[in-house]
C-alpha cells in the first residue's frame, strides 16, 4: 500500500475555513505565516476548522452565530470583525447571516454577556455595514427608538372608531408591499392566541390581529352584542387599515364574524378562512348559551372556566400541556365580564346559514376531529353553502385547533393561500 502524503485533517479544515472566511482572507493569512507561526496556523486549521467546524451536529450558520456571540462576550474585537464580515459576505449563501439576523445575535448576546459588550459589538458591526452595505444590498437609515417595537409581538395600535379596538400589526419581514391577513380570535381569548401563527405568516404577508370588543384591551360596552355589531367593528378596522380587501382568518367567534363581514361587506374581504366555527346553532344549544350568560351573571366567568377549557382542548392536550391550558384559563377569567356576556349573546344567536350562498370570496373551512364546541358537521354545512369552498379536517384538533395543532393548521392555511395567489 502506498503512503498518502496528504494531511487530510488539514485539507478538510482548510476547506471549511475557506467556506466560512472566504478565499481572500485565508490566502492572506497563510501567506503571512512564518517559521514562527506556521505550526500554529496548521494547528488551528486542523482543530478549529476541521474538528469543530467539520462536525455535522450543528449547521455552519448556527456556528457562525455562536462565534459572534462568544467573541463579543470576550471582547475579542479583531476576531469579531473578521466573523461579522465573513457572515455577511460569505461565499456559501446557506451559511451567511442577513443584517437582521446579525442584529438578533447581538441583541441576544446583550442579555447574556452585558450591554457594554453589545454597545461595542453594534458599533463595530455598524461600521462594517456602512462599508459593505452596498455590496450586500443593505442601507443604513436613520430610525427613531421612539418608533421601534418588538417585531415578534407586532406594533400596538387602536382604532379611531368606537368602540375602540386594540390591534397589532406585524409588517411583512422583507418590507415589501404585501396582502394583509386579519386574524380574529375565539370567545374568551385575545389577539395573543395568534402569536405563533402571525409570526410565521409575516414572512409573506402583513398580519393584523385584534381584540374583539369586550376582550383584551378593546372597549367593552355594557350591553348585549349581535354578530352584526362585531362585523361592523371588523369593517371599521379594515377600513382604517386602508389596505384594500383583506384575507380574513377567524376561529370560532372570529369565523362567525368573518362570515357576517363577507356577507355584509364583500368589498372588504378578498379571501375567507373559517376555522372551528358554525353558521348557526340548534335551539337546544342556543338555550345553553343563554344559560351560560345567566351563570356568568350570577357567579362570574370563574363559574364556567373549567367547562370552557374542556371544550377548548381535548383530554390528552390538557394532561400534556397543563401550563398552556392554565394560561388560557387565566385569559378567560380576566376577560371583562360585561364584554364576555355581550359576545356570548352574539355567538349564541349567530345565524348566517341561509345567506352563505352570497359569499363570493374564495373560502377555506377548517375543522377538528375532536372539536366538541363546533363539530366538523357544522363546518361541513358552511362549506356546502359557500360555492367552491374547500374544507380541511385536522386530526387530533379540538376547538382551539391553531393551539393544539399549529403546524398542520399553518400548512392548511398556507397551502390554500398558495392556490389562490
Amino acid at each position: 500500500m502506498s503512503f498518502d502524503p496528504s494531511d487530510l485533517d488539514f485539507e478538510r479544515g482548510l476547506k471549511n475555513r475557506r467556506e466560512i472566511l472566504g478565499d481572500a482572507w485565508v490566502d492572506r493569512s497563510l501567506s503571512r505565516a512564518t517559521n514562527f507561526t506556521a505550526e500554529f496556523q496548521h494547528l488551528i486549521t486542523r482543530f478549529a476548522w476541521n474538528e469543530i467546524w467539520g462536525r455535522p451536529g450543528l449547521d455552519k450558520k448556527t456556528r457562525r452565530a455562536m462565534v459572534l456571540a462568544i467573541t463579543m462576550a470576550l471582547g475579542r474585537w479583531e476576531e469579531f470583525e473578521l466573523h461579522v464580515r465573513a457572515a455577511l459576505t460569505g461565499s456559501e449563501p446557506d451559511t451567511r447571516l442577513t443584517p437582521d439576523e446579525l442584529k438578533e445575535v447581538l441583541i441576544q448576546t446583550a442579555i447574556y454577556a452585558g450591554v457594554p459588550a453589545a454597545n461595542t459589538g453594534f458599533s463595530h458591526a455598524q461600521a462594517i455595514l456602512r462599508e459593505i452595505g452596498p455590496e450586500i444590498g443593505y442601507t443604513l437609515q436613520a430610525a427613531s427608538p421612539v418608533d421601534a417595537f418588538h417585531p415578534g409581538n407586532g406594533q400596538d395600535r387602536v382604532t379611531r372608531a368606537k368602540p375602540a379596538q386594540h390591534y397589532v400589526l406585524h409588517k411583512a419581514r422583507d418590507g415589501a408591499p404585501h396582502k394583509t391577513i386579519v386574524l380574529s380570535h375565539a370567545l374568551g381569548c385575545d389577539l395573543t392566541m395568534w402569536d405563533w401563527l402571525a409570526n410565521r405568516l409575516a414572512a409573506n404577508y402583513n398580519v393584523v390581529s385584534y381584540d374583539h370588543r369586550g376582550h383584551g384591551s378593546s372597549d367593552a360596552p355594557a350591553t348585549l352584542y349581535t354578530m352584526e355589531d362585531l362585523a361592523s367593528d371588523a369593517a371599521s378596522l379594515v377600513r382604517e387599515l386602508d389596505c384594500g380587501p383583506v384575507i380574513w382568518l377567524g376561529l370560532s367567534m372570529g369565523g362567525m364574524v368573518g362570515q357576517e363581514l363577507a356577507i355584509r361587506n364583500p368589498e372588504l374581504v378578498q379571501t375567507l378562512i373559517i376555522a372551528n366555527s358554525t353558521s348557526a346553532y340548534p335551539d337546544t344549544v342556543r338555550e345553553a348559551w343563554q344559560q351560560r350568560i345567566a351563570t356568568v351573571r350570577s357567579g362570574g366567568i370563574e363559574a364556567i372556566a373549567d367547562a370552557v377549557m374542556d371544550r377548548y382542548f381535548h383530554d390528552q392536550f390538557r394532561a400534556d400541556r397543563a401550563g398552556v391550558v392554565a394560561a388560557y384559563r387565566r385569559r378567560l377569567t380576566s376577560t371583562d365580564q360585561d364584554g364576555y356576556i355581550g359576545c356570548c349573546h352574539a355567538v349564541g344567536t349567530v345565524d348566517t346559514t341561509s345567506r352563505l350562498s352570497t359569499i363570493s370570496a374564495p373560502t377555506l373551512v377548517i375543522a377538528g376531529t375532536l372539536d366538541q364546541g363546533a363539530p366538523a358537521s357544522m363546518s361541513q354545512t358552511i362549506a356546502e353553502q359557500i360555492q367552491g369552498a374547500k374544507m380541511v379536517v385536522l386530526e387530533g384538533a379540538s376547538h382551539l385547533a391553531v393551539v393544539e395543532q399549529p403546524k398542520p393548521f399553518l400548512k392548511a392555511v398556507t397551502e390554500f393561500l398558495d392556490t389562490i395567489n
